[in-house]
């Protein structure tokens, strides 16, 4: 679920971090920057775990600040495929079952990767697995909040840098699909026997 991921950047220090150890204002700087966000195939950044190595640091004209080159590792969130993870459902609809694993909200599961027969029920608003227990059926609701377990599938990343607007109109547009965009997303599925909502198997 958690990985390390090593990356190198330039950390900008402002002089009003120059009291600090520079480890320590490095460490404030990365996290500042990169903890809860995406980078692109990486994954969701989690918390600074150790700094490998720090360049020399430089000050260019017209700027106070310290430029220092830095090689660092970052806790990371990126389950790997067919990984088996447990979240509680966020919402449903008709594009499928929306989970949250409480820090992460962007995992939907979708109709093909139910248990089969499956329906969604309009007036619950919910996905509903009619189960056969060998004549009768019983229909087994996937109510918002329970606790689901889940099989990673797939994972996708969007790059969502921001780019230059031909006209006002243009960057009106650009804006509202820039919203819409998610940059991290997984897709899960559930069709496969211990799969499901934890309460289906407790027996």
């Amino acid at each position: 679920m958690f990985v390390l991921a090593e990356m190198k950047h330039v950390i900008r220090t402002p002089p009003w971090l120059f009291k600090m150890k520079l480890n320590d204002a490095i460490a404030e700087e990365l996290n500042q920057k990169l903890a809860n966000k995406v980078v692109l195939n990486v994954g969701l950044c989690i918390a600074l775990h150790d700094i490998v190595s720090l360049e020399d640091s430089y000050i260019f004209p017209g700027d106070g600040a310290a430029h220092t080159k830095v090689k660092f590792r970052y806790v990371v969130f990126r389950p790997f495929i067919e990984e088996v993870m447990v979240g509680k459902i966020r919402s449903c609809s008709r594009e499928g079952v929306h989970v949250t694993l409480g820090f992460f909200d962007d995992i939907i599961i979708l109709p093909t990767a139910l248990q089969h027969p499956s329906r969604f029920d309009e007036t619950e608003q919910a996905w509903v697995w009619e189960y056969d227990t060998g004549g009768d059926k019983h229909d087994l609701f996937m109510d918002p909040g329970e606790s689901i377990r889940f099989r990673v599938t797939a994972e996708s990343f969007v790059e969502t840098s921001p780019s230059g607007p031909d006209s006002s109109e243009r960057a009106s547009s650009d804006t509202t699909t820039e919203e819409t965009k998610v940059p991290y997303t997984l897709t899960g599925s559930i069709n496969e026997p211990g799969l499901g909502l934890l309460a289906w198997w407790a027996n």
